[in-house]
């Protein structure tokens, strides 16, 4: 997009579209400053001054005097903000950059500059605020009102136009949200900035690694906080009912809680997983099929846990076909679970061939797969 100034065009990235700011942020704001105006022509003077103080007094004189103007205040707002990150002032950067998106709430470009901006301050709290609104909008721009007369073809070609336009800023913002996530040491601030993440951006690329990071989190060691852990994965799906890693998390979470109910509602969510991740299909990329094996895992873990021990074996071998070679943890434990079942119906054999494999894997199951190995071999010592 462009403010037109006169005989110079100066590349900017919005309109303000006042009408729409009680609307659901439609699209993404954009800044117009008409050509041949006097505001065009004093920019276009300010951007044309080589010293920089002396640029940075001529915007804010310039915001004095045409302060009835929201589209140049707002831009020039904006300019005042990046002449201040320029020397290093990051809370005047950030001041007058959160001034400029009051103007125009829904600008990505204004808070991909904030953001630029908290990342330089280390300011983990501003970032996430920032790729938070941005992934609001940048989520907002497919679910726009079709304008009336407008013809479908043409509305479908102008939300893609608007997706293609916003595709770097909002990339940048999910990344940046992320790295605020990984890169958190307190848990409590790590644990929110999980959720406003989450709603920001329901269909993230990093929605594995978020959901990874919400478990850690709130688990035991950490905030050990088995309802809110519950509520998250629950917000999730309402953000996106076919969300696997909410599935998988509500699942994995509802298997292990003793309350009545509980294991009703991890098969649940394990079959929903395995119903939308598909990993029988020619098409399933290795994400869908651990998914997949994950929730076969799970589903065989509730038999276990139900005394349908026979049940288990092939949702556990299930497992393992779709995991082997995938994700070597969640194959292990897939490997103990099957050890398991067949060591109580004493069927030794195979409980060695697969308890065997299994401690050959280093984590978390590796120790409990050795002892029950051990007490498999133990137990055949004593039959012979």
């Amino acid at each position: 997009m462009k403010r037109y100034a006169g005989s110079l065009v100066l590349i900017v990235v919005f309109i303000i579209l006042i009408l729409l700011a009680t609307q659901a942020a439609a699209q993404a704001d954009q800044i117009l400053i008409p050509a041949g105006t006097p505001e065009d022509h004093e920019l276009q003077a300010i951007s044309n001054e080589p010293d920089a103080a002396k640029k940075l007094t001529m915007y804010q004189d310039f915001v004095q005097k045409y302060s009835s103007n929201q589209a140049a205040v707002t831009y020039a707002d904006w300019q005042i903000s990046q002449a201040y990150q320029s020397t290093g002032d990051f809370k005047k950067a950030l001041e007058f950059g959160d001034k400029a998106l009051a103007g125009s709430p829904h600008n990505l470009d204004i808070l991909v500059s904030q953001a630029n901006i908290a990342q330089q301050a280390k300011d983990n709290a501003h970032l996430m605020a920032y790729a938070a609104k941005g992934g609001a909008v940048c989520s907002s721009i497919e679910k726009q009102t079709k304008p009336q007369g407008m013809s479908d073809s043409d509305f479908k070609n102008q939300v893609d136009e608007d997706k293609r336009e916003a595709k770097n800023n909002c990339e940048f913002l999910e990344s940046a949200g992320f790295n605020v996530i990984a890169s958190e040491n307190d848990a409590k601030s790590r644990m929110t900035y999980i959720e406003e993440y989450s709603v920001a951006f329901p269909d993230s690329k990093f929605q594995d690694q978020v959901s990874n990071y919400a478990m850690y989190t709130l688990g035991p060691g950490q905030l050990n906080d088995q309802a809110r852990l519950l509520s998250y994965g629950e917000k999730m799906l309402v953000a996106n009912p076919n969300s696997l890693p909410a599935l998988l998390l509500l699942a994995g979470a509802y298997v292990d809680d003793p309350k009545p109910g509980s294991i009703a509602k991890a098969t649940t969510y394990a079959q929903r997983a395995i119903t939308v991740a598909k990993a029988e299909e020619p098409d399933a990329d290795k994400p869908r099929k651990i998914s997949a094996g994950v929730a076969h895992s799970i589903v065989g873990y509730v038999d276990i846990k139900e005394d349908k021990t026979t049940a288990a074996i092939p949702e556990l071998k299930s497992a393992m076909a779709l995991l082997k070679g995938q994700d070597d943890q969640q194959y292990s434990i897939a490997l103990y679970r099957l050890g398991f079942v067949y060591a109580k119906l004493n069927q030794v054999t195979e409980a060695r061939e697969v308890l065997t494999e299994a401690v050959k894997i280093s984590g978390p199951v590796q120790a409990m797969s050795q002892d029950l190995l051990t007490k498999v071999n133990a137990a055949r010592a004593k039959g012979k």
